[in-house]
């Protein structure tokens, strides 16, 4: 019984304060899903499961193109921003890494909306890879034809 009231009293005292809220949205692209958090006191700070974005896309188009959110609107070094993805490809991932931070951004301030939206960050992209079907070898790659 006291084991039981030192846990509920351990659960009431982790309440979240002031200083630990972050704004949290997720974002898919493909397969990929990504997780992203923004605390708004940070340093600029941009972890990726873990790693920083540089060393976890190593090439610059896919670092481009995960923090581009941030950078347009100017608030790169205003956010610790870390990032859980799991899933799809590598650009696949940088694409909802970028989905997912727009989103937390738009919760922090519904006025970057108008302009995440007409960059087409806030669209979810709908591609999707075609399934495969019987009798075919892909999608839609027959088996060659033979003459004779």
């Amino acid at each position: 019984m006291a084991v039981a009231k030192e846990k509920s009293q351990q659960k009431k005292s982790k309440k979240t304060t002031k200083k630990d809220r972050y704004f949290e949205a997720v974002g898919r692209r493909k397969t990929a899903v990504a997780r992203a958090r923004l605390w708004p006191k940070g340093k600029g700070e941009f972890i990726i499961n873990g790693k920083p974005y540089q060393e976890y896309f190593p090439f610059p188009s896919h670092q481009e193109t995960a923090v581009a959110a941030l950078k347009k609107m100017k608030c790169l070094d205003q956010f610790k921003t870390e990032v859980l993805v799991k899933g799809g490809g590598v650009s696949a991932q940088a694409e909802a890494v970028r989905h997912a931070t727009a989103r937390a951004l738009v919760l922090f301030n519904p006025d970057f909306k108008k302009r995440l939206r007409k960059m087409g960050y806030l669209t979810r992209d709908p591609r999707m890879r075609e399934r495969k079907k019987f009798g075919l070898k892909r999608a839609r790659r027959a088996p060659q034809w033979q003459k004779r």
